[in-house]
């Protein structure tokens, strides 16, 4: 039980580290607080298994794949896509544009699933699978809003250059009174989107879904109708994942 137990530390703090360089043993031994033969001896055991790996340059540790393999496998097994799709596919014909639900990945966010609008023949084609710097469109910043600010903090200090982190701490406050966020042409000049984040029963951030449009005879009107309908879609979502609101 012991060794279980020591085993899921090591991996909880190689999972906790953002910077993607992975860590040292004598890290290791710091932040696990264990002595240095027993995490040797420990660490060779979870390389045989997969769970962690070990950079043969630098020697640094690294989480293994087995723990993405056996997630998605418990993913699949949730059926958490089938809770949230319903209303993606909803909110998609709602507003007839593009519908994304992104999650977070380290220093990036993972497009996870795609909406199109079938009555739209304009569309904006993101790929499944791709990432995205986590300080870069509304869906992220919704995100980083909606993190603890230790986390967020981290994570902005690593992307943001030092001279503009308090004008990006600034957006990320308004993104928080008002509860969605808005970007237009970070990424693909034209292109606008608003995104929510959602939350699961532990009111911990697990990903953004946002709306993708075309900036060109956008009014405000028609972007607060997407907000409004957005704002209502992150609220049904999060319920189903077990969201009920602070207090």
């Amino acid at each position: 039980m012991q060794l279980i137990e020591r085993a899921m530390t090591i991996a909880k703090v190689l999972a906790a580290e953002t910077n993607n360089s992975g860590l040292s043993i004598s890290e290791l031994t710091t932040k696990c607080d264990l002595p240095l033969s027993t995490l040797h001896r420990i660490l060779k055991a979870m390389i045989q298994q997969g769970m962690i790996e070990q950079d043969e340059q630098t020697k640094h540790y690294y989480l293994g794949t087995i723990w993405m393999e056996l997630g998605l496998q418990v993913y699949d097994t949730m059926d958490y896509i089938s809770k949230i799709r319903p209303e993606l596919e909803r909110l998609a014909r709602l507003v007839e544009e593009s519908v994304y639900l992104s999650k977070p990945a380290g220093l990036d966010t993972i497009i996870i699933e795609r909406i199109d609008s079938v009555a739209n023949p304009i569309r904006i084609y993101d790929q499944l699978g791709i990432r995205i710097p986590m300080h870069i469109g509304a869906a992220n910043k919704a995100i980083l809003a909606a993190m603890p600010s230790a986390q967020s903090k981290e994570i902005i200090a690593q992307l943001v250059a030092k001279e503009d982190i308090a004008t990006f701490e600034q957006q990320l406050d308004q993104i928080r009174q008002q509860g969605y966020a808005i970007s237009h042409g970070e990424r693909t000049a034209g292109t606008s989107s608003v995104a929510v984040a959602i939350l699961d029963g532990f009111g911990e951030v697990i990903g953004a879904v946002s709306i993708g449009f075309v900036t060109f005879n956008s009014s405000q009107d028609y972007i607060n109708i997407l907000i409004e309908q957005l704002l209502e879609t992150g609220k049904r979502v999060s319920m189903k994942l077990g969201y009920r609101g602070k207090g």
